[in-house]
């Protein structure tokens, strides 16, 4: 019985592999260069408290923060077929994804570009940058080594959360340890191995932040017009 399981661990970790290759880091690396584009939109409409947009996004976010993610991949692939809309499993799962960690971003990265001091924004005027070269050259530079390790922690918690895309059919890395689960009937063992190379992907992705944490290590510059050193002046 023992060398049952074990044989059925080794055969089936070269399929469980493939798929965390092929569907489970694409899709992750996909909606969280998504998440990352929208959350920045919609922290960008709420510091400069563009009107109706401002509102939207608010209820964006109170919206997805508010509601499981399951509920919302469910809602997208199984709810809006009945309202004549079909998009296949894949993209569902894109689009739920995308939409839930956007609206999270969006809190960390408005959070971040208001931790930035104002006087940075009022040297980058007196040097003559318009509001778009401080936003740029000044102010995301500083917010995204505030940001960083809270951003890096959604990408392993969305790591993670990409083996919900099986609950829609996805034949992702889980899915396909359930499959063979299902024909094997050893679900303990395929679970187990799914869940180790979870782990093995959190743990790379853990080491890559620290390493990354140290290069981007936060100075506090001494004073406003020291972090603009190298900025070109206009005129």
């Amino acid at each position: 019985m023992r060398e049952r399981v074990i044989e059925i661990i080794i055969s089936a970790f070269p399929k469980l592999l493939l798929y965390c290759i092929k569907v489970t880091i694409p899709l992750t690396m996909i909606v969280f260069i998504l998440s990352i584009l929208l959350a920045l939109g919609t922290a960008l409409v709420q510091i400069y408290h563009i009107k109706v947009l401002d509102k939207v996004a608010r209820f964006y976010i109170w919206l997805f923060r508010g509601t499981p993610l399951i509920v919302q991949l469910y809602i997208i692939f199984f709810g809006l077929p009945s309202l004549g809309i079909m998009i296949n499993a894949y993209l569902s799962a894109v689009i739920a994804f995308s939409l839930n960690y956007a609206a999270y971003n969006s809190e960390t990265i408005r959070a971040a570009i208001l931790a930035v001091p104002e006087g940075q924004t009022e040297a980058g005027y007196m040097i003559g940058l318009n509001r778009f070269q401080i936003m740029t050259r000044i102010v995301l530079p500083q917010a995204t080594r505030i940001a960083f390790p809270t951003l890096m922690g959604t990408l392993i918690g969305l790591t993670k959360d990409s083996s919900l895309a099986a609950s829609i059919t996805v034949v992702e890395m889980f899915k396909t340890a359930q499959q063979i689960a299902a024909s094997t009937y050893e679900p303990f063992a395929l679970y187990c191995e799914s869940a180790v190379i979870y782990l093995l992907l959190c743990s790379v992705l853990t080491w890559v932040q620290k390493r990354f944490e140290g290069k981007l290590e936060w100075k506090k510059p001494e004073a406003s017009a020291v972090s603009l050193k190298g900025v070109p002046q206009n005129g």
